[in-house]
């Protein structure tokens, strides 16, 4: 390594018979050198296996874009696959306008998704790979450079807990900093930050409680856990392999793959104890199946009588805070409101490191419009933008995603209206600022069974990763399901007004409950009968008063015995009349709909590290992070040519000067050659390195930078260099002008 040290140094002196003969030497020496850093990157492979079973060292990543597709002999081949999707896809649409029943259509569906599985392994199996990843060498950087590890690893660690390290938190602030400039700022969005801790009620009404759940199974005697469909998938996948197996046990385990989505927990336990499966990590029996919800409950309050949970999505506190950000905008539609925080997921089996995770950073946007307006008064600046859409059509008829114009996507009603699509070019442009490779960046459409019932259209940003696609970015448009469900339940008027084009006369019907009558004649239950009363709908109230009126009166009290929402309770006409009267209106109430674009942060920070991760040509041992400068953790490293005094003080000036622009930048002085140093620098990702050498203490002064990615380096006044660094990291300028305006470094005289 010290020889190392000597040649990197004799690099910037005009030395070149000393530079040839180290140079001799270090090739003689270099295989040892070779030999101790695998064995060192063996040690640290052996620690990045976070929540994979895959050892795989070099993973194949297939990008399938339509133009690696034009082979006409792939084509041939893919035909009669595409034309079975394209069937079974014709299949779904007819069972759906003809009303099939729930059971067939989803038995159609699991068929669509096991075609098409078909279809995509085909076209993994035929295409070249664009790349090879070696993921060993970058969870060894992510690691060794500490930008996240396991949480808690001195005491084992815990599965889908990680923590970030000083780059990685310093390129997270970065991604939310740029987040906030691009959506925040430059939409004028306003920003609040709510409780993670959340009332049960509250996810109730959401419907989190009842439906954010997987069914799992415990392995009796270890205790460990599985979600039990993707259990019976890989069982059964397996089944399918083994060449000892029948072809109709094989038939038999395909159909059952097909339809396992819409099966029922009792359904799926038959099929545990039909084929006997057991624990696929002992081989010990399992346990019976339950049911588990993905929220981490907990308790509001030292009694214990308040549940809550930590939230599972930030967008609920937006919701809940409606009425006072429509009151902050003044009453007008439309507006955003956005909200960055921690979200919480008890997996079952996190895996794939930061791609699933238990807790995790959610940065969402809830844009309300007009339910009858989803256009943009902004559209006209993106529609022209050429996105891959993957959309719902293609998918069913087999079909690989399409280049367009957002523009083009919504007027051919590709994508549901200007405001989705607007947003969906925003995110496009956003992941490009950051540093996402637009060539592995794709926007897929929910099918229809994928969506949820109130969804008008959702569409998932999916990158590509030695993992596969992988959702970063959910675009949806939700209606008005959320405001209506919270205002439905807390009897707020979580509405808009919209201006009519003119005056109109309206008949109103509202409840006028009698609460003195109910209180005198009910007593104890008067107060639970007024809650439940007011939960209910006019429509509900006048059909209470035809069962009153058709109903059994007690002959004593002449009440009536009611059933009010659960319970049951002795009422009668008077203590809940109804009052009917005409008015004139200038404005009307409307639920608005809500637009939601809800980031994973930690999905994209993975996706952006995998992507920007190199190795060096003709010198495999060096990796880097390509990462741009404008969410680098640091901007710039500033570092003596040598351990000499006379360096200090300019070292010092620089940084500083670095400091007060706001530009984020350490110093380098520790032992090595500069070489050494600057390959240091290249794994955290430093876009520029500053050094200061024996040109830079006689006037005028003169300091070298070297960019990154193509380790070029220019000569720069020390008068120019904050200015440059800053202009340089905030993208105001590029590398190219920088060198066409300065001189080319390549060596330097001797000057002590």
């Amino acid at each position: 390594m010290k020889i190392y040290a000597i040649y990197s140094c004799m690099s910037r002196l005009q030395c070149p018979n000393l530079k040839l003969v180290i140079k001799q030497i270090l090739t003689a020496g270099q295989i040892g050198f070779q030999t101790r850093l695998s064995a060192n990157t063996r040690h640290f492979s052996k620690l990045s296996n976070w929540g994979t079973k895959k050892s795989a060292t070099n993973v194949k990543i297939v990008n399938h874009h339509p133009d690696t597709m034009a082979d006409t002999q792939v084509e041939q081949i893919l035909a009669p696959l595409r034309e079975a999707v394209k069937k079974q896809g014709l299949v779904v649409r007819s069972m759906k306008e003809s009303n099939a029943s729930d059971t067939e259509v989803k038995k159609a569906v699991g068929e669509l998704k096991a075609l098409k599985k078909q279809l995509d392994d085909k076209e993994l199996a035929l295409q070249p790979p664009s790349e090879t990843f070696n993921r060993s060498k970058f969870a060894d950087l992510m690691i060794r450079r500490f930008f996240y590890d396991q949480s808690f690893s001195i005491y084992g660690g815990i599965a889908g807990l990680y923590d970030f390290g000083p780059m990685g938190c310093a390129l997270k602030s970065n991604i939310l900093e740029q987040w906030k400039r691009f959506f925040v700022l430059e939409e004028q969005m306003l920003e609040i930050d709510c409780s993670m801790l959340t009332p049960e009620r509250v996810l109730e009404t959401s419907g989190h409680v009842e439906k954010f759940a997987d069914t799992m199974v415990k392995d009796k005697k270890t205790g460990e856990c599985f979600r039990l469909d993707h259990l019976i998938k890989n069982r059964l996948e397996t089944l399918i392999k083994d060449k000892k197996q029948t072809p109709e046990v094989k038939e038999e385990c395909k159909d059952i793959i097909i339809k396992l989505d819409g099966m029922t927990t009792e359904q799926m336990s038959d099929i545990v104890n039909k084929f006997n499966m057991k624990s696929p990590t002992t081989g010990n029996d399992l346990s019976e199946p339950v049911d588990f919800n993905l929220m981490f409950a907990t308790q509001i309050g030292p009694t214990g009588d308040q549940k809550g949970f930590l939230r599972p999505e930030t967008a609920q506190g937006i919701f809940v805070n409606f009425k006072r950000l429509l009151e902050f905008n003044q009453g007008r539609l439309p507006f955003a409101a956005a909200q960055i925080g921690n979200a919480f997921r008890n997996e079952i089996s996190p895996r794939s490191g930061l791609l699933r995770v238990r807790e995790f950073t959610m940065a969402e946007i809830e844009h309300f419009c007009d339910p009858s307006d989803k256009s943009h008064s902004k559209f006209s600046d993106v529609e022209n933008t050429i996105m891959r859409l993957y959309s719902a059509c293609n998918q069913m008829d087999g079909q690989p995603p399409v280049d367009i114009t957002i523009g083009q996507a919504v007027s051919k009603g590709m994508v549901a209206n200007q405001t989705l699509g607007y947003f969906m070019a925003r995110i496009y442009l956003f992941m490009m600022k950051i540093g996402v490779n637009k060539e592995k960046l794709r926007f897929r459409q929910h099918m229809s069974n994928e969506m949820a019932h109130y969804a008008v259209d959702c569409w998932d940003a999916e990158c590509l990763t030695s993992y596969g696609w992988v959702e970063c970015i959910g675009c949806a448009d939700r209606s008005a399901y959320d405001l209506s469900k919270h205002g439905e339940e807390t009897k707020q008027r979580l509405v808009a007004e919209r201006k009519l084009p003119a005056p109109k006369t309206i008949q109103v019907t509202e409840l006028e409950m009698d609460k003195g009558l109910i209180g005198k004649t009910l007593r104890k239950d008067s107060k639970e009968c007024v809650e439940k009363l007011s939960k209910l709908s006019i429509n509900e109230v006048k059909q209470l008063h035809e069962f009153i009126d058709n109903g059994t009166r007690d002959p004593t009290t002449g009440l009536t015995l009611c059933k009010i929402g659960n319970k049951e309770f002795q009422i009668n006409k008077e203590m809940i009349p109804l009052k009917s009267y005409s008015k004139t209106i200038h404005v009307e109430e409307i639920v608005p709909n809500v637009i939601e674009p809800s980031f994973g942060i930690g999905r994209i920070i993975y996706t952006l590290l995998e992507h920007t991760f190199k190795i060096r040509e003709k010198d495999e041992q060096r990796t880097y992070l390509s990462l741009p400068p404008l969410v680098a953790p640091l901007k710039c490293c500033v570092l003596p040519l040598l351990d000499n005094d006379k360096f200090t003080p300019l070292v010092s000036m620089l940084s500083k000067s670095l400091c007060l622009k706001g530009v984020s930048n350490k110093i380098d002085d520790s032992s090595g050659s500069v070489g050494r140093r600057y390959a240091r620098t290249d794994e955290i990702a430093v876009p520029y390195c500053i050094t200061v050498d024996f040109d830079s203490l006689v006037e005028p002064q003169s300091v070298t930078i070297r960019e990154r990615d193509s380790m070029e380096q220019i000569r720069v006044p020390v008068s120019d260099v904050v200015d440059l660094i800053y202009n340089l990291s905030q993208g105001n300028t590029v590398w190219n002008v920088a060198k066409a305006k300065y001189p080319i470094f390549e060596s330097q005289q001797t000057n002590e």
